[in-house]
């Protein structure tokens, strides 16, 4: 039987202290207001109260924790710890749609703050968004993605402005591309080759996807630039904001692997979060670790030098894989990504891609292996340099 215990924290208390790691618990306010701090420079504090969570992120992903939380007033919260999660929702349905629902609104928000931050400027959620989205991967020669993001766009907008020109490009780029599923069907599992698109930002959709086998990778456009956002992998799972929140996509998703999907759709979703508590504990974790992923790369986007932000998103992807640093010893590392990959999730403009990945393989402490990935030869060079070039934003 769940039983959860209530904790008292007084006035200007510290419920959370940032960069505190193992954190087992997170907690309920049920009475009182606690403000939420973060270090990271631009953030303003955050209020909140009775029926709010703190510390969900961190608890649930194995993080350290990336916020201090002090009490304003007297606070009464609940205590859960990781382990009773799973008998809380499967008692308490409300308490994981809210939770679920919440870190919907934080990512799409982090999203945004991301692409301000890493392309100096703001995304844009018209339909309009698929031509420039087709234009890109046109332009760069990836035209699979580029003949479903056209036909997404003349389907969306067959009065648009670039309409034309994307008929005339989705015409004469089609006998040759490999893009599928063009249409929703009922199908509950999709195949997707390499380098094809399964939906385009900006695109209505409201269903969501479990990766059966491959990996993908999401990605946003913004003044003809490509920024990785991430790269998923067999279990993972994709399009829930659109589901949760009835919105349009986000951003878009490539199969960066041959793939096989799951489809999961709105019915189905519902129907799996009341009778499949371990589901919907499975999909706050892998919430928790996008959310805790998405924290660490604002960080990252404030890094001025080019370089120095290619070496932290480098050390993000050890962090993700839960790396601590030995007391002694070297630990080597394979990436399964190009600089070229690396350069994409740090937002460098295309046109500077060349000359800012040369200047990477000279200064940072890895090299290429004959696939031309990044090969590390010590892991902990690299966490050492992240973390220097990170102090120097405070």
């Amino acid at each position: 039987m769940l039983q959860l215990s209530l904790v008292n924290f007084s006035k200007n208390s510290y419920l959370i202290v940032e960069g505190k790691p193992n954190s087992d618990r997170f907690y309920i306010i049920r009475t009182g207001t606690v403000t939420c701090v973060r270090s990271r420079p631009g953030v303003a504090p955050i209020r909140l109260g009775p029926g709010d969570f703190v510390g969900v992120v961190p608890c649930m992903s194995g993080h350290v924790q990336y916020e201090t939380v002090i009490a304003e007033t007297d606070v009464v919260a609940i205590a859960v710890r990781k382990d009773q999660y799973p008998d809380l929702i499967q008692s308490n349905a409300p308490v994981a749609l809210k939770t679920i629902r919440t870190f919907a609104n934080k990512m799409r928000t982090m999203n945004e703050q991301l692409t301000q931050l890493a392309l100096k400027n703001i995304s844009v959620e018209s339909p309009e968004q698929m031509f420039f989205v087709a234009s890109y991967y046109d332009k760069v020669g990836c035209f699979d993605p580029a003949v479903f993001a056209y036909y997404q766009y003349i389907k969306a907008c067959p009065e648009g402005l670039n309409v034309e020109v994307a008929k005339k490009r989705f015409v004469r780029l089609k006998p040759n591309s490999h893009a599928v599923h063009f249409e929703p069907s009922t199908d509950t599992i999709r195949s997707y080759p390499k380098g094809t698109m399964i939906f385009s930002e900006c695109q209505s959709g409201q269903d969501m996807f479990i990766i059966q086998e491959g990996q993908v990778k999401i990605t946003k456009i913004v003044n003809n630039t490509e920024v990785i956002l991430a790269v998923l992998k067999k279990g993972d799972f994709f399009g829930e904001m659109a589901l949760l929140a009835d919105t349009p996509r986000s951003a878009s998703i490539l199969a960066f692997e041959d793939c096989q999907l799951m489809v999961v759709n709105r019915k189905n979703f519902e129907q799996m979060v009341t009778s499949q508590p371990q589901f919907v504990s499975r999909l706050t974790v892998t919430l928790s670790e996008r959310l805790w992923s998405m924290e660490r790369q604002l960080n990252n986007a404030s890094i001025e030098n080019p370089v120095h932000k290619m070496v932290d998103m480098l050390a993000l992807q050890l962090e993700k894989e839960k790396f601590v640093p030995p007391a002694a010893g070297k630990v080597p590392h394979q990436f399964d990504l190009t600089p070229g990959d690396v350069a994409n999730m740090c937002g460098v403009p295309y046109e500077k891609q060349r000359l800012i990945v040369d200047a990477f393989l000279q200064q940072a402490p890895v090299r290429l292996d004959v696939n031309g990935k990044i090969f590390a030869p010590d892991c902990v060079e690299i966490v050492k340099a992240a973390t220097f070039y990170r102090k120097q934003l405070s």
